[in-house]
């Protein structure tokens, strides 16, 4: 594995901040020199530009009748501060005890090079059963600026019939994990209005309402004391866990205790009648 082990620590080595304008030039080299690897082990590839950081986008010879695979991925790394923190150079990859310590090693340079190098394998046997698509961009950690006006484009040459993302995580070292479900977001902004100017608590304290208190008076009101939401009609439409994945689900290491243990709590808080995993895996919050 020397050879597929020295790619990863090369890639590794490119500084590919996208949030700092600092490491542009370092983002850049590395989208180019993705592009030729993926040229490399006989894949089309091509580099976008885009109004921000560039995407880079690799496939096989297209044939008609076969199902089309896309795998997703981004080469951009999130900020290193702070520095002094780092035992070692976050950009010159360190190898202890089998673990790889450097920026992107696991989000998401490890997982989208473990794709080329199994990709490059199965090249190396033959040809692929599907039409594939590597899309890796580089602004995942700002947000994805410009990835959706880059899919608009080209929609119909990115069009699929599956997409294997890797950004992901792992239940524990050593346990192959499939994500398939991931809860999404809607946000709110609450503002609270009170008095005009600041007040003396000595003063005005118990006469005119402190903002702070009705926001947290507001809150409270969002769960009742078993951990459940309380606002009306939030679990509509939510599908209750199976029967098969709470008996696969209890079976993994770890658990309750683990997320004690890591997190240092003094215990779990959340919707009662649920193990810590059913509460983050199957179940919406607020």
């Amino acid at each position: 594995m020397d050879a597929q082990l020295s790619k990863l620590l090369e890639f590794l080595h490119f500084p590919s901040v996208s949030t700092d304008s600092a490491y542009s030039n370092g983002v850049k080299q590395c989208a180019e020199w993705l592009t030729g690897e993926l040229r490399e082990i006989g894949l089309d590839a091509q580099l976008h530009p885009t109004a921000g950081h560039p995407i880079v986008v690799a496939k096989n010879a297209h044939k008609p009748g076969r199902r089309t695979v896309l795998i997703y991925g981004h080469y951009d790394v999130q900020p290193v501060d702070p520095l002094p923190l780092w035992t070692h150079p976050p950009f010159e990859p360190h190898i202890e005890n089998e673990i790889i310590y450097a920026r992107g090693a696991t989000d998401n340079k490890g997982q989208i090079m473990a794709h080329i190098l199994g990709v490059q394998e199965a090249l190396s046997h033959g040809e692929l059963p599907v039409n594939l698509i590597f899309l890796i961009e580089g602004e995942e950690e700002c947000g994805s600026t410009h990835l959706e006006t880059f899919l608009e484009e080209h929609r119909d040459e990115l069009r699929c019939d599956i997409i294997a993302i890797s950004d992901t995580g792992m239940v524990g070292r050593g346990i192959p994990t499939f994500t398939y479900g991931l809860r999404g977001i809607a946000a709110l902004e609450i503002k609270i209005t009170g008095p005009a100017m600041d007040l003396h608590s000595g003063i005005f304290g118990g006469a005119v309402a402190n903002p702070v208190t009705m926001l947290a008076r507001l809150l409270a009101t969002l769960h009742d004391e078993n951990g459940h939401v309380a606002v009306e009609g939030f679990y509509d439409g939510v599908a209750p866990i199976a029967d098969w994945e709470k008996t696969s689900w209890a079976q993994l290491p770890g658990g309750d205790a683990e997320t004690i243990e890591f997190t240092r709590v003094p215990r779990l808080f959340g919707e009662q009648g649920f193990t810590s995993r059913e509460q983050v895996w199957a179940r919406p919050t607020v």
